[in-house]
Protein backbone atom coordinates (compact mmCIF):
# COMPACT_ATOMS: atom_id res chain seq x y z
CA UNK A 1 0.00 0.00 0.00
CA UNK A 2 1.60 3.57 -0.44
CA UNK A 3 1.62 6.28 1.48
CA UNK A 4 -0.46 8.97 1.89
CA UNK A 5 2.18 11.09 0.44
CA UNK A 6 2.60 9.22 -2.15
CA UNK A 7 -1.31 9.46 -3.10
CA UNK A 8 -2.23 13.26 -2.49
CA UNK A 9 1.03 15.10 -4.44
CA UNK A 10 0.12 18.87 -4.25
CA UNK A 11 -3.14 21.15 -3.05
CA UNK A 12 -4.66 23.11 -6.57
CA UNK A 13 -4.81 27.03 -5.70
CA UNK A 14 -6.82 28.44 -8.80
CA UNK A 15 -9.48 31.34 -8.45
CA UNK A 16 -12.31 28.30 -8.96
CA UNK A 17 -10.95 25.91 -6.90
CA UNK A 18 -10.81 28.20 -3.64
CA UNK A 19 -14.37 29.58 -4.61
CA UNK A 20 -14.89 26.18 -3.43
CA UNK A 21 -13.22 26.25 0.04
CA UNK A 22 -16.41 27.75 1.45
CA UNK A 23 -18.56 24.74 0.64
CA UNK A 24 -15.93 22.61 2.14
CA UNK A 25 -14.82 21.09 -1.39
CA UNK A 26 -10.87 21.15 -1.80
CA UNK A 27 -8.75 20.00 -4.80
CA UNK A 28 -5.85 18.47 -5.00
CA UNK A 29 -3.32 16.84 -7.47
CA UNK A 30 -3.59 12.82 -7.01
CA UNK A 31 -1.61 9.93 -8.40
CA UNK A 32 -2.94 9.08 -11.70
CA UNK A 33 -3.50 5.21 -10.42
CA UNK A 34 -5.13 6.38 -6.85
CA UNK A 35 -8.73 5.00 -6.65
CA UNK A 36 -11.44 7.06 -4.27
CA UNK A 37 -11.12 5.64 -1.65
CA UNK A 38 -7.01 5.70 -1.43
CA UNK A 39 -7.59 9.47 -1.53
CA UNK A 40 -10.36 9.55 1.14
CA UNK A 41 -8.15 7.44 3.54
CA UNK A 42 -4.78 9.43 2.42
CA UNK A 43 -6.78 13.00 3.49
CA UNK A 44 -8.30 11.80 6.25
CA UNK A 45 -4.40 10.51 7.63
CA UNK A 46 -2.59 13.81 6.14
CA UNK A 47 -5.25 16.13 7.75
CA UNK A 48 -6.16 14.76 11.45
CA UNK A 49 -9.64 15.90 12.43
CA UNK A 50 -11.14 15.81 8.98
CA UNK A 51 -13.68 13.45 7.95
CA UNK A 52 -14.50 12.80 3.83
CA UNK A 53 -17.70 12.66 2.83
CA UNK A 54 -17.11 12.13 -1.18
CA UNK A 55 -14.52 12.14 -3.44
CA UNK A 56 -14.89 13.29 -7.42
CA UNK A 57 -12.01 12.39 -9.93
CA UNK A 58 -11.00 13.67 -12.93
CA UNK A 59 -8.28 13.15 -15.39
CA UNK A 60 -7.02 16.03 -17.31
CA UNK A 61 -5.46 15.14 -20.58
CA UNK A 62 -1.88 16.64 -21.58
CA UNK A 63 -1.95 20.25 -23.45
CA UNK A 64 -0.12 20.42 -26.95
CA UNK A 65 2.74 23.16 -26.73
CA UNK A 66 4.74 24.58 -29.08
CA UNK A 67 8.44 26.06 -28.41
CA UNK A 68 9.61 27.47 -31.85
CA UNK A 69 9.29 24.51 -34.34
CA UNK A 70 9.70 22.13 -31.31
CA UNK A 71 6.05 20.83 -30.44
CA UNK A 72 5.30 18.62 -27.63
CA UNK A 73 2.85 17.78 -24.67
CA UNK A 74 2.51 18.48 -22.11
CA UNK A 75 2.19 15.70 -19.00
CA UNK A 76 -1.45 14.34 -18.12
CA UNK A 77 -1.87 14.27 -14.19
CA UNK A 78 -5.06 13.37 -12.23
CA UNK A 79 -7.92 15.56 -9.85
CA UNK A 80 -9.64 14.75 -6.82
CA UNK A 81 -12.10 17.36 -5.44
CA UNK A 82 -12.45 16.12 -1.43
CA UNK A 83 -15.80 17.23 -0.06
CA UNK A 84 -15.67 16.73 3.55
CA UNK A 85 -18.67 16.52 6.12
CA UNK A 86 -20.14 19.11 8.10
CA UNK A 87 -18.82 18.23 11.15
CA UNK A 88 -15.41 17.96 9.78
CA UNK A 89 -12.63 20.48 10.71
CA UNK A 90 -11.10 22.77 7.49
CA UNK A 91 -8.05 21.90 6.40
CA UNK A 92 -5.78 25.14 7.43
CA UNK A 93 -3.33 25.11 4.48
CA UNK A 94 -6.27 26.53 2.45
CA UNK A 95 -7.43 28.71 5.25
CA UNK A 96 -4.27 30.45 5.08
CA UNK A 97 -4.68 31.18 1.74
CA UNK A 98 -7.60 34.03 2.07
Amino acid sequence: MKAPQDIILRPVITEASMANVQLKKYTFKVAKDANKIEIAKAVEALFPGTKVASVNTMHCRGRFKRMGRTAGYTASSKKAIVTLTEGSKTIEFFDSMF
